[in-house]
């Protein structure tokens, strides 16, 4: 469950394989908001790209809300990768044979924190 606090950021149906986008986010998570961006932006991965975005928008939210915030304070907290829902096309093979081609779908949630703060948890 996405906690109460810090500043949250989500993107869902994204057409991405969790199991994919999940490894390039434990590389970022628990890091400083700039070394994560370091970070993403230097990976070839679409899941990089996608979770940029994410984590951009999350530090942008937190930025806005706190006048007094820099990035340099922020740090990401917490990041979730979901399934979404499944595309299932029909994809015909030789013989009159069908396969099921399935486009999965993926939901990033994005948490960043002052680098100070403590969690009550």
């Amino acid at each position: 469950m996405i906690e109460k606090t810090g500043y949250r950021a989500t993107a869902k149906w994204l057409l991405a394989s969790p199991t994919k986008v999940r490894p390039v986010a434990d590389l970022v998570v628990q890091k400083p908001y700039a070394d994560a961006m370091a970070i993403l932006e230097n990976m070839p991965h679409k899941g990089a790209r996608l979770l940029r975005k994410v984590v951009k928008s999350a530090a942008s939210n937190a930025l806005n809300r706190n006048r007094k915030l820099d990035e340099d304070m922020l740090y990401v907290k917490e990041l979730r990768i979901d399934e979404g829902p499944r595309m299932r096309r029909v994809w015909f093979r030789a013989r009159g044979r069908a396969d099921m081609l399935v486009k999965r779908m993926c939901h990033i949630s994005c948490v960043v924190e002052e680098i100070g703060k403590k969690s009550e948890a």
